[in-house]
């Protein structure tokens, strides 16, 4: 049986998992699905300062906190982000420590896939950058307003409803912050795209045609 660590995307929280942590836990696996900092039912809690860094230190605390190895780590579009930030910051933790590091696979779920000095603005276009600013900046400059749940392409009705009922805004700091990834280059971690084509949401400003194009996916 496996340990999965499951991150959520922008505007969303743990409760997203809950059909496929229902799932995973029936065929025995042990499954985590934490809302991330400022979001899901941790909502009434953001501020201008969450950022990035915020969001990799509370699940690189998880991993402390419930001493997780062997783990499947997954991350879902922005949750892409973060879980790189968390497998280069216990890349970091294990050397220091002589142990293995505690994540077996990592898994990007029509997610983002940064490089040291990225941000999540890296993976938009100029033009859907100064929207998303223009978005924050007219709800206050302290977060990203929530989109239609209709751009997630779920076709099921009740699902998109629950969706709906369930988004909140997602923590502008985090689109303004960028990420030091300073052992990605020595991180050999097995990895695995899941690229959502139907509907196609975004290719991240070229970033699916990349990956394709690498054998080490």
């Amino acid at each position: 049986m496996s340990t999965f660590v499951l991150i959520h995307g922008a505007w969303h929280g743990g409760w997203c998992w809950r059909d496929v942590a229902a799932l995973l836990r029936a065929q025995g696996h042990s499954v985590f699905a934490p809302s991330l900092p400022g979001m899901g039912e941790h909502a009434h809690l953001i501020s201008r300062q969450i950022t990035l860094d915020t969001h990799v230190d509370a699940v690189a605390a998880l991993f402390e906190i419930e001493d997780l190895s062997d783990v499947v780590l997954v991350g879902h579009s922005y949750g892409g982000l973060i879980i790189t930030g968390v497998a280069d910051r216990l890349q970091a933790r294990a050397s220091e420590r002589g142990t293995p590091h505690p994540v077996r696979h990592l898994v990007y779920l029509d997610a983002l896939v940064p490089q040291d000095g990225d941000g999540w603005d890296s993976f938009r276009t100029p033009e859907q950058q100064i929207a998303r600013h223009a978005s924050a900046q007219a709800a206050g400059g302290i977060w990203l307003p929530n989109p239609d749940a209709a751009v997630f392409g779920l076709p099921d009705a009740m699902q998109r409803a629950w969706v709906t009922r369930n988004l909140r805004p997602h923590p502008y700091g985090t689109y303004l912050s960028r990420l030091a990834l300073p052992h990605i280059a020595t991180l050999k971690l097995p990895r695995t795209y899941v690229d959502c084509v139907t509907p196609s949401y975004s290719d991240f400003n070229g970033l699916k045609p990349r990956l394709r194009a690498d054998p080490a996916w």
